[in-house]
């Protein structure tokens, strides 16, 4: 008896724990993107950028193939004017993201990026507040706050605002939010997205190989081709891991990407630590730490509530 009703508890936890090892995998291949990228210094953002949407896409699609999925892009795409919209926005802002994300690691400001990373989910917080009227309990807003003076902290530090973290995090943030109102699951959208995008990317690297012509070595071509492996396995991991585990343990866990990155940056690539980075990025771990807290504690509420029920 004992036995029988033990059995459906640990397969549950079995679950979870493959779902947190999932999740664990996709943001340690995100946080540690900024090696493989360095490889590929020599090639222009906007070049890597169009080869990253080419095959992002042939990757995405042999994924819905091989699940017997492809048609539903084609769905997306024709489910009308308000569909292919947010497809195209967010296709926009993940451009956006992806393009500022790669230069700024040819040009040395990996900790810039990981601190937009950082601050993040607190945008995505305000978000769902302007948009989707959430409410916020007391944590989040002084987590949100926090967030706030370190960001200004360090663009009066440096003597400007802090662009890149601003821009990765505001996009990533409308990103997430387009996500939230489309009906297409996230392997679909980002299927149609980079499909609307491949175009345009394409006829890129033809007129840049006609004007200027193009050539690489076997080893960039490689890396190249593998930009479709990279963006697609991390994102097939993290929609596995999102159905198996609570929201609130997802956040937590995404914060392995930026720390992986700062570490790149500071350990790895030896770029300048500077005080205000030292004043700043406590700051930010400080309000994560409360805004995890908050998310944490109504999970928490709810399972001691069923098991008491």
């Amino acid at each position: 008896m004992t036995d029988n009703a033990a059995t459906p508890e640990r397969d549950a936890r079995r679950v979870a724990l493959i779902g947190v090892l999932a999740m664990a995998l996709a943001c340690t291949v995100w946080g540690l993107s900024p090696l493989y990228y360095k490889l590929l210094v020599h090639v222009p953002p906007l070049e890597l950028l169009s080869h990253r949407a080419i095959w992002s896409l042939v990757a995405f699609a042999a994924i819905l193939v091989l699940q017997g999925r492809l048609r539903e892009v084609a769905a997306t795409m024709t489910a009308g004017p308000r569909s292919v919209a947010i497809v195209l926005v967010a296709g926009a802002m993940i451009s956006v993201n992806w393009f500022v994300f790669i230069w700024s690691v040819g040009v040395g400001r990996v900790t810039e990026a990981s601190f937009g990373y950082y601050i993040f989910p607190l945008v995505a917080v305000l978000l769902g507040v302007a948009l989707f009227g959430e409410r916020l309990s007391r944590l989040h807003w002084a987590a949100v706050l926090l967030a706030g003076v370190a960001v200004v902290a360090l663009g009066v530090g440096l003597g400007n605002p802090p662009w890149v973290s601003l821009i990765l995090a505001v996009t990533f943030g409308i990103y997430g939010a387009l996500k939230k109102i489309s009906a297409a699951g996230p392997v679909v959208s980002v299927t149609a997205e980079t499909l609307l995008l491949a175009p345009a990317a394409v006829g890129y690297l033809i007129n840049l190989a006609v004007s200027q012509g193009i050539g690489y070595d076997a080893f960039t071509l490689a890396l190249l081709l593998f930009s479709g492996v990279l963006t697609a396995g991390p994102l097939v991991l993290f929609s596995y891991a999102s159905k198996r585990i609570g929201l609130a343990t997802v956040g937590v866990i995404q914060y392995l990407n930026p720390t992986l990155q700062f570490l790149c940056a500071a350990v790895i690539f030896g770029e300048p630590i500077t005080v205000w980075h030292m004043i700043a990025f406590p700051m930010i771990w400080v309000a994560l730490a409360l805004y995890s807290a908050a998310s944490l504690w109504p999970a928490a509420a709810s399972r001691k509530s069923d098991i008491v029920s």
